[in-house]
């Protein structure tokens, strides 16, 4: 038996890392600016977080829901004090689209609707609600095409009150960022519009914090660049720093009742202790101002390239050219060792680092791309109009 094959594969094997450098087994050093899919949030192999695992595993590593588990607790109270959402409630499970499906779940419960809105090109995940709300029929096998789901675009605010006027919208779902179509940012009066829709027509507003949440924006969430307070928030990704786990932040207005959600493996001691070892090191090591600084940089000096755009907030970058990213990105990781992410559109490059890059790694990366983009021009690798 060998594994399935998910994504392409990267011509190298990566054996060890540390914060935002990996190894390979030729002992080459790589810059990471892509941390699996913006899952590392406080750099690879952590101290603390390693230490915090490792305690726990020796100690207690599992049990069920079934029991208390103040581990949980206080990763419940730690993430309310850091987000500012202390009077929601948190049901912690393994994954983003586990989130997704469970907050949508939440809405119908709540509202007794069935239908969701969703903006395209957005991305919530490959189970089924979590397809049915994603904008890409080709991730959608023939079971999975039959959805209760409206699409609207971007910034589309009558077509989202008209869709929410017919009275059977259960919630309507928008990432903070979307960050597979290639980083694009809703504005803050389009958020504004959501929440405020949402409460005149009976409707949950379910932000999708996956991928732009946990500081990677320079705030805790994307969406509290617009002053909004989502009914349910979905969370994963950053969350673990590579230990699978995600949840669902739950407005006080919900009430779940007992049987409403269930899971095995959400929210055990060790998922617990991963969890709650995040957000000390982002709080003790002042990550999320890092991203706020580094990224602001980042975004100044690479506005300043020859690219289409520049998109994103923080350490959530999208670098949009004129061309096709592909040869870009295989120079950046065979002449420079640096990693970085594709999105849906081929002439992205996504930047999603660990939030404790140095601005000596930052100024790195600049240098490397500048050069890249030289050698390409030169040679005539990629066509430049």
């Amino acid at each position: 038996m060998i594994p399935f094959d998910v994504y392409p594969l990267q011509p190298i094997t990566p054996i060890k890392a540390q914060g935002c450098y990996v190894w390979d087994d030729k002992g080459n050093r790589y810059l990471d600016l892509y941390g699996g899919h913006a899952v590392i949030s406080i750099g690879h192999s952590q101290p603390e977080f390693v230490q915090a695992i490792t305690q726990q595993t020796g100690t207690m590593g599992f049990y069920s829901n079934s029991v208390q588990n103040p581990v949980q607790v206080a990763m419940a109270k730690k993430l309310g004090e850091l987000s500012g959402y202390e009077d929601y409630q948190l049901f912690m499970i393994n994954s983003g689209a586990e989130a997704v499906e469970n907050a949508i779940k939440l809405a119908s419960f709540q509202t007794g609707k069935q239908k969701v809105i969703s903006i395209t090109k957005g991305f919530h995940g490959r189970t089924s609600l979590a397809l049915g709300v994603t904008d890409n029929p080709k991730l959608s096998a023939p079971v999975n095409t039959v959805h209760n789901t409206v699409f609207i675009e971007m910034e589309d605010v009558d077509a989202l009150e008209t869709a929410l006027a017919k009275n059977d919208v259960a919630a309507v779902i928008i990432e903070g960022i979307q960050g597979i179509a290639g980083i694009y940012e809703p504005s803050v009066s389009f958020l504004q519009s959501i929440q405020t829709l949402c409460k005149t027509y009976g409707a949950l507003f379910i932000a999708d914090e996956i991928q732009s949440g946990y500081g990677r924006t320079g705030k805790f969430f994307a969406h509290q660049y617009a002053n909004v307070k989502p009914d349910l928030i979905t969370v994963a990704k950053g969350m673990g720093n590579g230990f699978p786990i995600g949840g669902v932040l739950i407005s006080p207005e919900i009430k779940p009742y007992y049987g409403m959600l269930g899971t095995t493996f959400g929210g055990t001691h060790l998922g617990s202790a991963a969890g709650l070892a995040v957000l000390n090191v982002l709080e003790s090591e002042n990550l999320i101002e890092n991203a706020n600084q580094v990224g602001d940089y980042l975004l100044s000096e690479l506005n300043k390239l020859e690219a289409v755009e520049v998109r994103g907030r923080g350490l959530m970058i999208g670098v949009e050219f004129s061309y096709p990213i592909k040869e870009l990105r295989k120079t950046l990781l065979e002449d420079h060792k640096i990693f970085t992410g594709v999105a849906s559109n081929p002439h992205v490059i996504r930047v999603l680092p660990p939030l404790s890059l140095s601005m000596e790694q930052a100024l790195y990366f600049l240098e490397s791309l500048k050069s890249t983009i030289k050698k390409a021009k030169k040679h005539e690798a990629v066509s430049i109009h």
